[in-house]
């Protein structure tokens, strides 16, 4: 008999499309929830369509990692008759997630009042650009914009330049995923508590602003603005990258004096400099001779013995990878970051693993993104009774 995992028995409507909200019904999926994707027939998700593509025309690489564990049904939520259907299924539900502009489920007779009534121990995650409220609340919002209006993009990139978006990948979606997760584990235990459910409330540009550490209350406080640091740290040093002599890079965190000591004498073989240069003040005030002295190490060897040469003298440091560096890491090998699944119709895809591990539960990917549908017959012929009649009917209006 298989262990229980810890979302079992959760029920999950997922109506969101492209990425934050969607990520967070990923995860529960992963933990063993039952995640129901509805999407709109015909087209579905447009997450079907961004990415790499595959050999199946809805399905591109993006999809099959990001949708995983996830069943498919089609429904025209704009129709009244789509709208009863849904209702339908929230009864059965216990968490809903969506993504639309605030105001988008009221208009179609589907707000939250209205599901509370429904099912008053519904959990609802509202995901949006800017929030459920505020003047900005109306704008579209994607994860590039959201690093823009959360401080994260004026802090990214050589200082003097142009600021960049780092990695240029959709980091607050997947950080709004994961508070969006949080939210929706608290507000189940407290419908465990109380058998009432919530809405939760959860903005790309929040989840961005929540993570710049002390950029806030150094700006209350002293009316510091930070800007961006390119390749160190203006507080800290040295912690920054560092290029090799085989045209590698790599990141190396003196955070504190004795890691400096331990850098300057047993890496750099300059036990001087942690005389002369003891503390951060003295270091960050002298940063470009310490940097110089730094990167005249670094260059000196190819990326491998300098990393191997700071670890040995207990300094951090790690080569900056490329996915083809990190496909070629037994760490991440042994860790199975990399996750192997057969496709029936695409043979093995790889992708990233379950986070968090778990020792006695761990989630696990069962199946990658599904076909648009896949579930239909399921759900409106098993679980809601609808014959098969019925559903040749809304298929033919565009319902389902």
């Amino acid at each position: 008999m298989s262990t229980p995992k810890p979302m079992d028995g959760v029920r999950v409507l997922d109506l969101a499309t492209f990425l934050a909200a969607p990520f967070t019904a990923a995860i529960l999926a992963e933990f063993g929830a039952e995640v129901i994707k509805v999407e709109q027939p015909g087209a579905g998700d447009p997450m079907r369509q961004f990415g790499t593509a595959t050999e199946i025309s809805d399905s591109t690489l993006t999809w099959l990692s990001e949708a995983r564990n996830k069943h498919s049904i089609t429904l025209n939520l704009k129709d009244p008759d789509g709208a009863a259907l849904f209702k339908r299924l929230v009864g059965e539900a216990d968490v809903v997630c969506e993504n639309f502009r605030p105001g988008t489920l009221a208009k179609w007779g589907l707000g939250y009042d209205v599901l509370r009534t429904i099912n008053p121990g519904l959990v609802l995650l509202q995901v949006s650009g800017y929030g459920q409220d505020g003047p900005y609340r109306n704008r579209p919002g994607f994860a590039r914009v959201a690093h823009a209006v959360g401080g994260l993009t004026y802090l990214a990139g050589m200082e003097g330049e142009a600021p960049v978006t780092p990695g240029s990948t959709s980091l607050a979606d997947y950080i709004s995923g994961l508070f969006g997760a949080i939210g929706v584990l608290l507000a189940l235990r407290s419908v465990q508590q109380t058998g009432q459910g919530q809405s939760i409330d959860v903005a790309l540009y929040e989840s961005i602003f929540r993570v710049l550490d002390e950029v806030a209350p150094a700006y209350a406080r002293h009316g510091t603005v930070r800007g961006r640091e390119g390749l160190g740290t203006r507080n800290v040093c040295p912690h920054g990258h560092f290029p090799t002599r085989d045209g590698g890079w790599v990141a190396i965190a003196c955070t504190s004096d004795k890691i400096w000591a331990r850098m300057a004498s047993n890496v750099l073989d300059r036990p001087d400099l942690a005389q002369s240069h003891p503390t951060t003040a003295d270091r960050v005030r002298d940063r470009a001779l310490i940097d110089g002295v730094v990167s005249g190490f670094t260059t000196a060897f190819a990326m491998a013995e300098v990393v191997e040469r700071c670890t040995s003298g207990d300094v951090p440091c790690a080569a900056i990878n490329s996915i083809a560096d990190i496909f070629a890491d037994p760490h991440y090998e042994a860790r199975g970051m990399l996750h192997r699944v057969q496709h029936t119709l695409l043979g093995e895809v790889v992708v990233p693993d379950v986070l968090p591990k778990l020792s006695t539960t761990p989630g696990d990917i069962d199946s990658l993104g599904p076909r648009l549908g896949d579930w239909n017959d399921l759900v409106y012929g098993e679980r809601l009774g609808l014959s098969q009649e019925e559903r040749a009917d809304l298929r033919n209006r565009g319902i389902i």
